[in-house]
């Protein structure tokens, strides 16, 4: 990813931001009149996010990160397989499974973003990071109407920089008001030598949840360099707070 110190910190920083890719809808959607203002849409998608977080006692699962930069100083890359354990409230855990590639990557790149998500579930972050109207202003922008259902498309602006935070669009579910996609750019800038991130999101839903699905962050350094990032997530198996049984199986393939 790079090979001077000072290209170091624009390839971690510009990829600490990067956590959700969203892919478009199969079907063409049409547009209609919304049937819900953007208010109700923000109340519910709050309210249905509390819920959800509430009913979650933990969850497990594999991530397959991939890296490739072009640039100065030269061209390198990097594959890392994780798995990964959620307990609720706010306990995650990592075991790194097989790491190739750039060393550079795996350790300034892979495990920063490993750390930057155990320092999002902090409570105070978590707080100060929540999609509600504390910290963003919400736009209506678009209804959209599928075969797979109907979506909400609003503008997200932050009241405030910070890395946790982004500008962009979000698609939010309209039977479930979760968030399905994502397409933004972080709220403030992690270095200097970072010149823009572009970040795609898409969550998918197992049983009642909605968890992420796959993650595409392209990253452009001010001496011309490129990194491109990408995080699958599968295998996921997700145990409900209310039921105490065997855990149910969802794969995402």
């Amino acid at each position: 990813m790079k090979r001077a110190a000072h290209v170091r910190p624009a390839l971690t920083l510009l990829l600490l931001a990067g956590m959700g890719l969203q892919l478009p809808a199969t079907a063409q959607p049409d547009t209609v009149r919304a049937p819900l203002s953007t208010d109700q849409v923000v109340q519910n998608l709050m309210r249905m996010n509390a819920k959800r977080a509430q009913e979650l006692r933990s969850y497990q699962g594999k991530r397959i990160y991939r890296l490739e930069y072009h640039g100065f100083p030269g061209a390198r890359g990097a594959e890392m397989v994780v798995d990964v354990k959620y307990q609720s409230p706010g306990t995650k855990e990592f075991t790194i499974q097989s790491a190739t590639g750039s060393k550079l990557i795996i350790d300034r790149v892979f495990k920063k973003l490993l750390q930057s998500e155990k320092e999002a579930l902090e409570a105070e972050t978590l707080r100060r990071t929540a999609l509600n109207e504390e910290n963003y202003a919400f736009t209506m922008l678009d209804y959209e109407v599928t075969s797979a259902g109907s979506l909400y498309v609003l503008s997200v602006e932050p009241r405030r920089k910070d890395k946790f935070l982004y500008s962009g669009r979000i698609w939010v579910d309209g039977e479930d008001f979760a968030v399905a996609r994502i397409e933004v750019e972080p709220a403030k800038n992690p270095s200097f030598w970072i010149k823009n991130t572009k970040i795609e999101h898409r969550y998918v839903k197992i049983d009642s949840f909605w968890l992420p699905a796959e993650n595409h962050s392209l990253t452009s350094v001010r001496l011309g360099g490129r990194a491109d990032l990408t995080i699958q997530y599968m295998d996921y198996q997700v145990t409900p707070a209310n039921l105490p049984g065997k855990p149910n199986n969802g794969a995402l393939r």
